[in-house]
């Protein structure tokens, strides 16, 4: 394979970078104020993720203010459930509300099959931002881990322990492999139709990863993510997959071999010089800063950035979060960030 000239890509082909490429979970939201500006456009978030022309100026407002290495398409895990039939809305402060599903009933008054459709004001945003990425830009899709998305689902809102899918799981197994195996297929149409539209690798999000002892975990975390990579390849042979299972834990090393994934998400709360031993050399890791010493900025940061750079030098390393970027970041403290990826 012909090696990218794309920073981001040549990482998740294998190559170690002096300088690693950056993106950050997030970067385009709420900490921007060009992006809170367009958002009060927009009469609700869901509004607002359909809204092709909005959505592609919230991917692009971080690129032009900071020169990312990537851009990641501006979208919600949850478009899936709602492409599926399940009524989807964002409550201002309180986040996602949807009519649960949690019964066999209920699942099958929603659609067999993702309804292309209701997605395609998505891929319209994929093709606009394609068009004005800079050349040496990236483009990152991404959809939400089966376990995470069905979490919301089954539950009808965020929980903090997720406790609704998890009783179900163990009390009705058999509606939730359903609900699961519905996700998997539904997630490999959606990925698949995002890299025709323009995207270069994507991300599968999985969470809510860290909540599951280790069967539940390999049934509903590691095995329908493992699917959703090979039917994704089987489509797109050469596409790059970044898996993120936030709160893995000790099982980082071995998810990171077994997915099939070319590079493995860090959370926070992972040692860097640990899953530099743990993880496999020839597959890129990516993270993890510490959202929160981002927000703090200083001198800390530039302890926390040096730290992560001499963790992973040598290896192919994409320097993001350990999650999402915090809203009252400072824009100073991103600069702050950059200028010390630059300067090492």
């Amino acid at each position: 394979m012909m090696m990218s000239d794309k920073r981001l890509l040549q990482v998740l082909q294998g190559k170690a970078l002096s300088r690693p490429p950056v993106w950050l979970m997030r970067q385009a939201g709420r900490y921007l104020s060009e992006y809170r500006e367009i958002r009060a456009t927009a009469p609700s978030f869901i509004d607002f993720c359909y809204t092709p022309k909005l959505a592609a100026e919230a991917t692009l407002q971080p690129i032009r203010r900071f020169g990312f290495d990537a851009a990641i398409l501006f979208s919600d895990i949850l478009v899936i459930a709602d492409a599926l039939g399940q009524k989807v809305s964002f409550e201002t402060g309180e986040g996602p509300r949807l009519d649960p599903v949690q019964n066999m009933t209920e699942l099958n008054a929603l659609h067999e099959a993702v309804d292309l459709a209701r997605l395609n004001p998505v891929f319209e945003t994929i093709d606009l931002v394609r068009k004005s990425l800079p050349s040496q830009t990236g483009f990152i899709g991404f959809c939400g881990a089966p376990w995470t998305v069905a979490s919301y689902m089954v539950a009808g809102h965020g929980t903090p322990d997720q406790a609704p899918a998890r009783l179900v799981a163990y009390r009705d197994p058999v509606f939730f492999q359903a609900l699961i195996d519905r996700l998997v297929k539904a997630s490999i149409v959606y990925l698949s139709r995002q890299v025709e539209a323009g995207i270069e690798a994507v991300q599968i999000f999985d969470s809510w990863a860290g909540v599951l002892p280790k069967h539940e975990f390999e049934r509903w975390c590691v095995v329908p993510v493992q699917q959703i990579i090979q039917g994704l390849k089987a489509l797109h042979p050469t596409v790059p997959v970044i898996a993120f299972p936030r709160g893995a834990g000790g099982r980082i090393g071995e998810l990171a071999s077994s997915l099939g994934a070319e590079a493995i998400g860090l959370d926070t709360a992972v040692d860097p010089y640990w899953a530099r031993d743990q993880i496999d050399g020839k597959i890129a890791v990516q993270g993890n800063l510490d959202p929160l010493v981002l927000l703090a900025g200083g001198a800390a940061l530039d302890r926390a950035v040096d730290t992560i750079l001499e963790a992973f030098s040598g290896r192919p390393h994409i320097f993001n979060l350990g999650h999402g970027i915090l809203p009252p970041t400072p824009i100073a403290h991103v600069e702050q960030l950059m200028k010390r990826l630059y300067r090492n």
